[in-house]
């Protein structure tokens, strides 16, 4: 379990970077104007200039990619029960992203803003679990459809 958390990890690290960049271009071609705009203005004007704000951004979307690869292993302790799985990985998720999302101002840094976020983020969470519940649900009930006993039990 250990070798299969450190080896997700690795992993999501690269992954986090590419998509922490994916989404910078997503949201130049929405609300630049036809520029890109690498990070936000207020973390550029902390960091000094726009090339140390872009390198923390960076190393902090690799480290998100870090903890949601390392912590998908909840999926697979099978003497779990979805709501324990769900909830701790929730929770190791939110303990990552919302401290992140505060050092690279993605969110207003006041106590509306940090409960907006975080409001917009379980949204977010609750929807994927949603669609990845009802994936999961129709496969399960394809693979049932397939199982060689199947009508030998309906008869």
């Amino acid at each position: 379990m250990k070798r299969k958390i450190l080896l997700r990890g690795m992993l999501g690290f690269p992954i986090g970077v590419a998509i922490g960049y994916f989404i910078t271009i997503i949201i130049s071609l929405i609300w630049a104007g036809g520029y890109y705009s690498p990070c936000v203005p207020d973390l550029i004007s902390i960091m000094g200039n726009e090339i140390y704000a872009v390198l923390l951004q960076a190393l902090l979307c690799g480290f998100l990619g870090v903890g949601f690869a390392a912590s998908s292993v909840i999926w697979e302790i099978e003497h779990w029960s979805l709501v324990k799985q769900t909830g701790i990985y929730f929770i190791i998720i939110s303990v990552i992203m919302v401290p992140v999302a505060w050092i690279n101002y993605w969110m207003e840094h006041s106590v509306p803003g940090v409960f907006r976020y975080f409001a917009i983020f379980a949204l977010i969470f609750v929807i994927i679990w949603m669609v990845q519940f009802v994936i999961g649900k129709n496969n399960v009930k394809r693979m049932n459809e397939n199982l060689p006993w199947k009508d030998e039990n309906n008869r």
